[in-house]
């Protein structure tokens, strides 16, 4: 393994190489989606404890869809115990470490919400989050002013949490080690990753947005839903599955194929 220095145009090889492994197995990955989003909605029903579990176990089950993944350029079928692979059966070193990185992930997260909570307007935002009020303009705007602080806090985590779990899982590194080497292939690659997030908004924000209002503007809502719905689920597992790409292209020798849009085993 080595971290390889990727030009800006990779962020977007990486999501037509997202694109190409979801097409491998999409009933397989939706499921493993479907099955994570359904897990958290489950923790969110348990007060504290739920927040609290699911954040913790967060690097795991990135592992696990990652494993996924692999699984699937192998042409092995994707079951949904590949998220305990991780807590299963990598030994107890990993399974160590893996719980250690969940332990800064929720720590982390903490941090952020407490930051966080000095830019929002709590007061404003919860009539229309639980929807005894209609969103207003300046309700709007309080979201995107929240959604701004959040995305720019999170960055840092993302950059250290974002490479960890394989590199603890596969490389067999320390918790530090990971974090830092996860940092530095990030960095190292910034304008690969900007190019790759800025897509991404686009994907999971922009069009949703836009099309929201469209059908709110023809008024058929309804409609809307069923449409939004699958569009961003899909996109969200591509998502899931690019994130392998970019692991690919960052840290091993094979990431550079014939066709730049598959990813070698």
């Amino acid at each position: 393994m080595k971290l390889n220095r990727v030009n800006a145009q990779q962020g977007y090889v990486w999501i037509r190489q997202g694109i190409w492994l979801f097409k491998q197995n999409p009933l397989g990955f939706l499921m493993l989606v479907f099955l994570y989003i359904f897990l958290v909605q489950l923790a969110i029903l348990i007060p504290i404890i739920g927040v609290f579990a699911i954040l913790l176990i967060t690097p795991s089950l990135q592992f696990g869809f990652m494993t996924g993944c692999r699984q699937t350029i192998q042409k092995i079928r994707l079951s949904p115990l590949v998220y305990l692979v991780g807590l299963r059966s990598s030994g107890p070193v990993v399974r160590k470490r893996l719980l250690q990185l969940g332990l800064i992930h929720t720590s982390l997260i903490l941090v952020l919400s407490f930051i966080a909570s000095f830019f929002v307007d709590v007061q404003l935002l919860l009539p229309a989050l639980t929807g005894d009020k209609p969103l207003g303009i300046e309700i709007i705007k309080q979201m995107y002013v929240v959604l701004s602080i959040v995305v720019a806090l999170y960055i840092p985590i993302g950059m250290l949490m974002w490479f960890s779990p394989i590199l603890v899982g596969w490389e067999d590194m320390p918790v530090t080690q990971a974090l830092f080497s996860s940092w530095i292939a990030c960095w190292s690659n910034r304008y690969a990753f900007i190019i790759y997030l800025l897509i991404w908004g686009a994907l999971l924000v922009a069009v949703p947005l836009l099309l929201s209002t469209v059908f709110e503007a023809l008024n058929i809502r309804e409609v809307g839903s069923f449409v939004i719905a699958p569009i961003s689920m899909a996109c969200m597992t591509v998502l899931y599955c690019s994130a392998f790409a970019t692991w690919k292209n960052c840290f091993t020798d094979s990431a550079a194929t014939a066709n730049p849009d598959e990813i070698g085993a």
